[in-house]
């Protein structure tokens, strides 16, 4: 998963790319520590999807930028519109099928 450190690089990604995955979390969230490892697992199977990480902490713009309200957040953009998002709780299963759903609509 790529580490970004600036709104710039984020939003030059999403624009750029395909199909990003922007995972968003804090240093002191445990279950931000937890989910991550898993998402990366999901994302071996998705080669397509480009893997984005950055800390809210780091960032303190992406808050107002992608309105967040809580971390961790997983939002998919597929050609630089937001397409899913999943914050604090995302299961794992329900994130993996989402994300097969929308590369088969995108590869149709």
């Amino acid at each position: 998963m790529n580490e970004q450190h600036t709104l710039e690089e984020i939003k030059k990604t999403i624009q750029e790319e395909t199909m990003v995955l922007l995972y968003i979390s804090r240093p002191n969230c445990s279950v931000c520590h937890a989910l991550l490892p898993q998402v990366e697992g999901v994302l071996e199977k998705y080669p397509i999807i480009v893997a984005v990480h950055a800390d809210a902490d780091e960032i303190p713009g992406i808050a107002g930028e992608f309105s967040i309200f809580t971390v961790p957040v997983v939002i998919v953009f597929i050609e630089g519109k937001e397409m899913m998002r999943k914050a604090r709780f995302v299961p794992i299963d329900e994130l993996e099928g989402g994300l097969s759903r929308l590369i088969a609509m995108f590869e149709d």
